[in-house]
């Protein structure tokens, strides 16, 4: 689809000011790494993102030695944690209200997190913890990119990109060349991936999470990262025992916001100048393989390993929607955590969504694509405008 011409969909955003010193996602990347992705892409880097391309090859220099010293200090310690708690993963599509719910998760004393710094520094976040974040955190803007929640180095954050910089494939490298194909799209739903590097998956993942388990005494993780929504089955195979909430939203919004939200990372966190071309037919069609994915492995939950929340339920009840959440996978505990959620939803007053006007054209062509979803969530009488 022409990503020119009159706009098909109108947005009304928050954000940052994007400035040349904020940290990028891949400012923990180590150095190897980083230049694999620059060959990859055959070096084609925008005359004015150069400079950015240069600044992480020098980072990455630092990211290498000090992942070297991590691995020589703390490797063995690392590799005898042991993950004793069974994760929660909170899944579902960009945009459908996934760091919301994170945000009231980890609230709750007994749970830990991938906070933004362990993300943009996971190989080497246990060793520098203590320094890093203070002369980091004034680099960072105070909202998200792409709307106006607050971001930070001790926010919640995607662990999704705490593999991008410890090297390992993904979707998400689409971000840094974004006028090239598409980066790595089977390890969106991972079953395609070859053996071997699925491996290679499974232990970087279980190394993250004993680094976390390490860090934070044991207690259990709450992770959040659209992609799991579709790795159902590696992630059980790796825990059992795991908790998921998935959180849904109206498709007619999700549309548009996954849109703007693309096009924002493409133009702050990539090496070129994207033109979004395709970008409409990428967002169907990722949409499309995640749910297939989701809905065919469902069942392999246990009635007290998954539980759901449509993101508009949520923000109408907060209160009630979390509780009913902790007793259907029998987490226990909602009455000591109620005081912090009561404590964060006054400080989330005066909070303003993104406004979108979408094309009827558009609601059209997401209805055609997304009706099953459509269907067996509710959203058939959607309103006509978001």
């Amino acid at each position: 689809m022409e990503a020119s011409g009159t706009p098909r969909v109108k947005a009304e955003s928050g954000g940052y000011k994007d400035r040349f010193w904020i940290p990028r996602f891949w400012s923990g990347i180590r150095l190897w790494s980083w230049l694999c992705i620059l060959a990859r892409n055959r070096f084609r880097v925008c005359p004015s993102r150069i400079t950015m391309a240069v600044i992480l090859v020098l980072i990455g220099g630092i990211n290498s030695c000090l992942a070297a010293i991590q691995s020589l200090v703390l490797g063995r310690k690392i590799a005898r944690t042991k993950i004793d708690r069974p994760p929660i993963f909170i899944v579902g599509h960009w945009r459908s209200g996934t760091t919301l719910l994170h945000e009231f998760l980890v609230l709750d004393a007994r749970h830990a997190f991938a906070d933004t710094f362990t993300c943009f520094c996971p190989n080497h976040f246990l060793l520098t913890r203590w320094i890093l974040p203070r002369l980091m955190g004034f680099l960072m803007p105070k909202r998200r990119p792409m709307d106006n929640m607050a971001v930070g180095l001790d926010r919640p954050q995607e662990d999704e990109f705490a593999l991008c910089n410890m090297g390992i494939p993904s979707p998400y490298l689409t971000e840094i060349f974004p006028n090239e194909p598409p980066q790595y799209p089977e390890y969106l739903t991972l079953d395609d991936v070859p053996p071997k590097d699925l491996a290679r998956w499974k232990r970087a993942f279980v190394w993250l999470l004993q680094c976390l388990t390490l860090e934070n005494s044991g207690k259990r993780i709450v992770l959040k990262s659209p992609p799991h929504l579709a790795r159902l089955p590696v992630l059980l195979e790796l825990f059992p025992q795991a908790k998921f909430i998935h959180i849904y939203r109206d498709p007619y919004v999700v549309f548009p916001s996954t849109m703007n939200l693309w096009k924002r990372l493409y133009r702050d966190e990539g090496l070129q100048v994207p033109t979004c071309e395709g970008l409409e037919d990428q967002v169907f069609d990722a949409f499309t393989r995640m749910y297939e994915s989701f809905e065919r492995n469902r069942q392999l939950l246990g009635p007290t390993q998954l539980a759901e929340v449509s993101y508009e339920d949520l923000v109408a009840d907060p209160v009630g929607q979390l509780q009913r959440l902790y007793e259907e996978l029998e987490l226990g505990g909602f009455e000591d955590v109620l005081p912090a959620v009561k404590t964060f939803l006054g400080g989330q007053k005066g909070y303003k969504t993104n406004r979108y006007q979408i094309a009827p054209e558009i609601r059209n062509e997401i209805a055609r694509h997304w009706g099953p979803f459509i269907e067996k969530y509710g959203y058939s009488d959607s309103a006509a405008e978001v």
